[in-house]
């Protein structure tokens, strides 16, 4: 193990959700490199107390303010500090004792704590996507202005930062952001009329939430990933390329002007990118399943078919158009998943309603993150209506 004198404090921002059970996981297997800071959750509040007692951080937040009491009572033996509320979320990250944070809640709600942290001068491990997205150029600018890196942890960005590393002085001509192709690879348009919640969520590779793995489903996730690429790496739309790999054991591409081509690979596991972020510039050592070369004996590549996955195709132009574009589609992507969770839409309606969003709102400059926050809102009154109206009609 590489030594250290002081465990680095983490706080992790959605603690209960996916990726911040997976962070805890890597935590506990070197605890004399990291030490739990800070736990939030929004609405879990029988995981995060049940994260709490096990790994003792200075303080946690439950974002609901519902769930405050119960949280308060369950550890009030501890020297734990309990907190609400949003402006408790936003706020969290500013504690003298937290070095790193791991930003991995869902949605928008992710950009106030991220841009807290920045202020602060913290570490960002960035899970959260949404907030690249939405507010590119002011995150990367303030990050920029205080001298705060952000290291990706999504494991196709973790690739390409991976790839990118000694090679300073070499532009980059391209990256090839892979692909499962989610679990309706191949359907048709009758088939996927007919797909159910279930099917959606059951993803053929990862483990992941619940959002995220229907934005998989839709390929949205690839069109946010190629928007978060856009931040990080300074990249134009033509120098990105979204290819299909089903097997998911090479996580992304870099191609450089003289043609070559570096890939990182490994088993689909987000441990490996949490570790790697957490540990940077230093790989950590672990134990853990090694890639087995015999267990992949072809690896296959796909071209996409953008009429299977009219999200990509909106991503793209959202893209290209800038300005407060973005924040409309993750606005109206995320209503949309939302409602096709709860089963008020099907699953090709979700498409359909982002479109609408996209077409109903005009282009504007974004010059803040009160721009940001106003587009969100009034997109998403707009994604609300339109959901109600379709599923009026499918009953």
């Amino acid at each position: 193990m590489i030594p250290s004198s002081m465990p680095k404090h983490i706080a992790i921002l959605g603690s209960t959700g996916s990726i911040g059970q997976q962070a805890l996981q890597v935590i506990d297997g070197n605890r004399q490199l990291y030490k739990v800071a800070v736990l939030t959750a929004q609405n879990n509040a029988d995981l995060l107390i049940k994260q709490a007692l096990k790994h003792q951080p200075d303080a946690v937040v439950i974002g609901n303010s519902q769930h405050y009491s119960k949280v308060k009572s369950a550890l009030k033996s501890l020297p734990i500090g309990v907190h609400s509320g949003a402006e408790a979320l936003r706020d969290i990250v500013t504690i003298p004792q937290v070095d790193k944070v791991i930003t991995a809640m869902v949605g928008i709600s992710g950009l106030d704590p991220t841009i807290r942290a920045i202020q602060s001068r913290k570490e960002v491990l960035l899970a959260n996507k949404e907030t690249l997205v939405v507010a590119g150029q002011i995150i990367t600018e303030m990050a920029n202005n205080n001298n705060v890196p952000i290291l990706p942890l999504d494991s196709e960005h973790s690739a390409i930062f991976q790839c990118l590393m000694g090679e300073v002085q070499n532009p980059i001509e391209k990256i090839f952001l892979t692909a499962s192709g989610g679990p309706f690879r191949g359907m048709s348009a009758d088939q996927l009329a007919k797909v159910s919640k279930k099917e959606a969520l059951d993803h053929p590779n990862w483990e992941m939430g619940d959002k995220i793995s229907i934005d998989s489903a839709t390929m949205m996730n690839k069109g946010l990933e190629m928007l978060e690429a856009k931040w990080l790496f300074r990249l134009a739309a033509n120098q990105i390329e979204i290819i299909i790999h089903p097997q998911s054991v090479i996580h992304s591409m870099v191609q450089f002007e003289d043609g070559s081509i570096k890939a990182q690979m490994g088993i689909p596991d987000m441990k490996q990118p949490i570790l790697f972020a957490l540990g940077y510039p230093k790989r950590i050592p672990n134990t853990w399943k090694r890639f087995c070369f015999s267990n992949y004996p072809v690896l296959e590549f796909e071209q996409i078919n953008l009429d299977q996955f009219p999200c990509l195709t909106m991503a793209n132009m959202a893209f290209v158009q800038g300005g407060n574009i973005p924040c409309v589609l993750n606005a109206a992507n995320e209503i949309a998943v939302s409602a096709f969770l709860k089963e008020e839409i099907t699953f090709l309606q979700i498409h359909r309603v982002i479109e609408h969003c996209l077409e109903s709102v005009p282009y504007k400059e974004i010059t803040d993150v009160d721009d940001i926050i106003t587009h969100d809102r009034e997109t998403r009154i707009k994604a609300n209506e339109f959901v109600k109206t379709i599923h009026r009609l499918n009953r």
